[in-house]
């Protein structure tokens, strides 16, 4: 059984927690210390408990936490070498912490088997990952313009996904964003919008996906009952769970217990 908690989702800061027995592993530390010591708290652990932080891309509202947790606590942080070089640079004491990650090659965490794949943003070495534990899986995918054949191979029967529902595309060009802003959002190393993450929640629907959150929705291009209705709408006539992870704070758990995936 792997349980899945989102601590933070949104562009002010990403973070979630993936666990199965004594194995916690952080996706992210877009949000300060202090807030993730305050939530591990309330699940009754610590970043003591913490087995790796992986990183999808260095991002500030993805590592912003760091710099603390590299100071206070020798925990391992896993990323890709291009965003692992970056985060050298920019974080002091950090180079001792770093693990590569290759794409495409599962790697053993405490229970875990961690499956990397690249996404397609403008920051530096961009990935996701899949976490699989027996038969249970959980899979996350944000930060992203569009969907790497990469990723969809990755997450192909994954039972739990993470997935990106950044912006309503209307909603995005009519808003209040600079022209360059909401051309880079757009672009295929931008965001994935609501329709976009529908399309593809839908795909995995058939490949056997059970529940869907979505995550990392726009504050001013979104609402989180746009992304419903419209990932929904997608899923029609589906067996498939889908809620909006809450953007500040933690999340209820949810949980992956091995539901055999039809591939």
């Amino acid at each position: 059984m792997i349980t899945l908690h989102t601590l933070a989702s949104g562009s002010e800061g990403n973070c979630l927690l993936v666990s199965s027995g004594a194995t916690h592993l952080l996706l992210d530390a877009g949000i300060s210390c202090r807030r993730i010591n305050t939530a591990l708290g309330k699940l009754g652990l610590s970043l003591s408990d913490v087995s790796a932080v992986l990183i999808t891309h260095d991002h500030s509202d993805h590592i912003c936490g760091l710099d603390t947790m590299a100071r206070r606590w020798q925990i391992p942080v896993y990323a890709s070498p291009a965003a692992a070089r970056h985060l050298s640079y920019r974080i002091a004491g950090m180079e001792p912490l770093l693990r590569h990650v290759g794409c495409g090659v599962s790697f053993p965490i405490g229970d875990f088997a961690v499956t990397a794949f690249p996404t397609s943003h403008d920051g530096h070495g961009g990935v996701d990952y899949r976490f699989d534990c027996g038969i249970a899986s959980v899979g996350a995918i944000t930060d992203t313009g569009y969907v790497t054949e990469e990723a969809r191979h990755t997450l192909a029967g994954v039972e739990l996904l993470v997935l990106e529902s950044n912006h309503d595309v209307e909603l995005l060009r009519s808003g209040p964003y600079p022209y360059s802003l909401k051309a880079r959002i757009l672009s295929d190393h931008g965001h994935l919008s609501n329709d976009a993450a529908a399309a593809f929640a839908a795909e995995l629907a058939r490949s056997g996906t059970r529940q869907i959150v979505l995550a990392h929705l726009s504050r001013e291009n979104n609402t989180p009952q746009r992304a419903l209705d419209t990932v929904r709408l997608a899923l029609s006539g589906m067996d498939v769970s889908v809620e909006v992870a809450p953007r500040g704070e933690l999340s209820r758990a949810y949980v992956a217990e091995g539901v055999p995936c039809r591939r």
